[in-house]
C-alpha cells in the first residue's frame, strides 16, 4: 500500500468504515502534529492505548 498523500511505501494504515488509507512515516508525523497542534490527540489517545508497553 502507498501512502495516500505521495507515492512511497505506506509505514502505517488506518481503517474505518472499511475504507483503509495508507500513510509513510513522514505524512503520518506531520498528521500527528496537526492533529495535536488542534486538540484532537486528547481523543485520539483515548481511542488508542498509547501508554500500553509492549
Amino acid at each position: 500500500m502507498n501512502c495516500h498523500y505521495c507515492d512511497r511505501e505506506a509505514a502505517f494504515a488506518a481503517e474505518t468504515e472499511g475504507v483503509k488509507v495508507g500513510l509513510c512515516e513522514t505524512h503520518f508525523r506531520e498528521r500527528l502534529q496537526e492533529l495535536a497542534e488542534a486538540d484532537g490527540l486528547e481523543a485520539l489517545k483515548e481511542q488508542v492505548d498509547v501508554d500500553r508497553a509492549e
